[in-house]
């Protein structure tokens, strides 16, 4: 299953169920762990530890 197709299932069961409080939800946790994930790699993870 590829990235793109698990984007439109998410999308088409929150237009269903009328859950469109959630996409703010995941957008938040998604961008979280993007910023967890570049921290790691990067040479800017001792000021990003510092803000949480």
């Amino acid at each position: 299953m590829s990235k793109i197709s698990i984007m439109r299932e998410l999308w088409d069961f929150l237009k269903v169920r009328k859950r469109f409080w959630l996409a703010p939800i995941i957008i938040i946790l998604v961008l979280l762990s993007v910023l967890v994930i570049f921290a790691q790699s990067s040479s800017v993870a001792p000021f990003i530890y510092t803000l949480f």
